[in-house]
């Protein structure tokens, strides 16, 4: 009788334990950690080849203009995601280079081209709503380049200062910039995403057009703000809780769920939203990049 109620007892409390050590299970699997690893590489491989293929289709479609907006957002996004995918094939193999200065380089890299790719969309969103607010445009080219340059000189001292002592305080650093980097970002859509929405709102005349450059603006601003916000909170918590560690072998699970919210959902939503190829000629809005 009392066997049987020690066993009863047992048994929820084993069930439990079962539940709940999944997790660690697979973070400790080879196996897993692999499979994982290959799984987000084709992801990043399937859109860094969307990419190309669009990019291409809109050179043979205006092959008059030069480097336009849409065309280096497109080639950006190639090499971001292009990179990433080597990243992840050879995944194993970082996690062994030396000096640890180089792990963090290549792990690190494609976060700032990810951030310079999609910046470029603020940029060209603020020359539309300036140029339809008849203001100058001169200031916004050199801004965007002076922002990058900054943010890129910034994260190469972290690097320099990394290679020449490992201090945590670095690492520490070195995630809240990038937490405040993307906290940058995100601000940037949701100020620029969120003026250029109204005032395609309040155009007086109402065209399928105007609605579906509203609808884009839109979409593109929720996507990219959403994502942005949840790398500023993912790097928060990266530089304080070793448990949230991305740059480890050992938390195959917490990368999947963070890349695939940070880019791979975001990027191709956002190549979806943006498929449409330009007009072959006399359109106006279709920016070159000087």
């Amino acid at each position: 009788m009392d066997g049987g109620g020690d066993a009863a007892l047992f048994l929820p409390a084993l069930s439990h334990k079962d539940s709940t050590s999944w997790w660690d299970v697979v973070n400790e699997s080879t196996t897993w950690q692999d499979s994982i690893f290959y799984t987000l590489a084709a992801l990043y491989g399937i859109i860094a080849l969307v990419a190309i293929v669009q990019f291409v289709r809109i050179q043979l479609r205006v092959p008059e203009f030069g480097w336009t907006t849409q065309k280096i957002f497109h080639g950006l996004n190639f090499l971001v995601n292009a990179v990433r995918c080597l990243v992840f094939v050879f995944r194993r193999d970082i996690q062994n280079l030396n000096p640890e200065i180089v792990q963090h380089i290549l792990l690190d890299l494609p976060t700032l081209g990810f951030f310079s790719t999609y910046v470029l969309l603020i940029l060209f969103w603020a020359e539309i709503y300036y140029q339809a607010h008849t203001q100058s445009t001169d200031g916004l080219r050199p801004a965007f380049y002076l922002i990058n340059g900054v943010i890129y000189a910034i994260q190469i001292a972290l690097w320099l200062i990394l290679w020449w002592k490992t201090v945590p305080i670095m690492i520490i650093l070195s995630r809240m910039f990038f937490a405040g980097v993307s906290l940058f970002a995100a601000l940037g859509f949701l100020l620029y995403g969120g003026r250029l929405f109204l005032m395609l709102r309040r155009f007086p005349v109402e065209s399928r057009g105007r609605r579906k450059k509203m609808h884009e603006v839109g979409y593109v601003t929720a996507i990219c703000v959403s994502c942005f916000l949840i790398r500023c909170i993912m790097m928060c918590f990266d530089a304080f809780d070793p448990a949230a560690d991305l740059d480890v072998l050992d938390h195959p699970i917490l990368n999947l769920i963070y890349y695939l919210l940070v880019e791979i959902l975001p990027s191709s939503l956002v190549l979806f939203v943006l498929r449409k190829l330009p007009p072959k000629r006399g359109i106006t809005q279709y920016h070159p990049i000087q």
